[in-house]
């Protein structure tokens, strides 16, 4: 039993961090135990790892995947999925980087993989949606949308999400039933979030559209002011997210309205989904800088300068934001003040972003090369 003086200062330490505490736990838990089963983490997509990894890091293992890698990693039960460009959807040994089996699908594999009760969704850009078996690489399903799913799928309250350039957002059921669609006005490219039983999604066309779940009525929209490639972050009732008009974004998801938005000194879009944790919002652009922002307020707390434009969306793991850049490099900053911790050349840009779960950072370059990390012995 606790201690009154322990349990008071546990009682103080929740009530000043009430939203914190509760992404952490969501996104944990969401994690898999370590892994990283889906794009950005968690359904809230927080982009935080359960696992801590320290820097400096170094290489496990490297494979190929021919024509090159757009897909995030996802990480479940010691396996690696990545989808390819060469339309194969591959599933590695995590430890090892052997090749356990490869799936194909009708065409290039630009979307992250969600794992989710022992079955793999994945979108391809051909439109077809599929389920495959996670220990066998056997199909189970496909949906056929209009068009093409560069997005990834989220899970949440019995609905499989996701979005397809044909306008409209997907719930289908685990066994591939369609539960019901929402057409939007635009493309839907980023990966829906997932909130107190509702879909939380931007998109193309300039808005950010919360869903029912359970129903798919359309329950409140709001006009972002530009068309936004990225996923929406959600943490302490707020959606956080850059959009291609050269903005960082949050909305107050209670409200329905922007509680700030920052525009950089050097004005560029912003593709790369947003992390966060701690009060900070974690953000990358093709301004070639990572930011830190207040999550409060929207004022930079710090700014990182890279070589080549950011298109990895970062994850946090500890006291660290892990990401990668357009000239080839993975690098770790420190969460606290954005000081380079470690870096890593690959010679290949990355468009997918890192993964971290089991011990290992995993992440595609655009030469096809999967990179696997691990903390160098010390």
């Amino acid at each position: 039993m606790l201690r009154p003086s322990k349990s008071f200062a546990l009682l103080l330490a929740l009530l000043a961090a009430p939203a914190a505490a509760e992404t952490r736990t969501a996104e944990a838990a969401a994690a898999d135990g370590g892994g990283w089963t889906q794009f950005r983490g968690g359904p809230q997509q927080t982009g935080i790892a359960a696992d801590v990894l320290e820097p400096p890091l170094e290489v496990a293992w490297t494979a190929t995947v021919p024509e090159g890698i757009e897909s995030s990693a996802a990480i479940a039960a010691g396996t690696v999925y990545v989808g390819g460009l060469d339309g194969k959807l591959y599933a590695f040994d995590l430890k090892s980087g052997t090749l356990r089996w490869s799936y194909q699908a009708e065409d290039e594999i630009k979307s992250s993989p969600l794992v989710h009760e022992g079955t793999v969704y994945v979108g391809d850009e051909y439109g077809t949606f599929h389920a495959v078996d996670a220990a066998s690489g056997s199909g189970k399903w496909t949906f056929q949308a209009d068009s093409s799913i560069p997005g990834s799928a989220n899970a949440a309250g019995g609905c499989i999400l996701f979005g397809s350039y044909d306008n409209f957002l997907y719930c289908l059921a685990p066994d591939g039933t369609l539960r019901w669609k929402i057409e939007t006005q635009g493309y839907v490219h980023g990966t829906p979030a997932a909130w107190q039983g509702k879909a939380i999604a931007s998109g193309c066309d300039g808005f950010l559209r919360t869903v029912d779940l359970a129903s798919g009525k359309e329950l409140q929209s709001l006009e972002i002011g530009g068309y936004v490639s990225a996923s929406p972050a959600i943490a302490g009732g707020r959606a956080f997210f850059g959009t291609m008009e050269n903005a960082v974004v949050a909305v107050d998801l209670e409200g329905g309205e922007v509680a700030w938005s920052f525009r950089p000194e050097r004005e560029f879009p912003f593709y790369a989904s947003a992390a966060v944790r701690d009060g900070l919002v974690i953000v990358a652009g093709r301004n070639k800088r990572v930011h830190a922002l207040e999550a409060a307020s929207g004022a930079e707390r710090w700014s990182h300068s890279r070589p080549a434009r950011v298109d990895a969306s970062p994850v946090i793991s500890g006291g660290y934001v892990y990401a990668a850049d357009k000239a080839g490099n993975v690098f770790a900053l420190a969460l606290s003040g954005g000081e380079l911790a470690w870096e890593f050349a690959t010679g290949d840009g990355f468009a997918a972003s890192p993964a971290i779960g089991g011990g290992h950072l995993v992440i595609g370059n655009e030469a096809g090369t999967v990179f696997a990390f691990v903390e160098q012995d010390r």
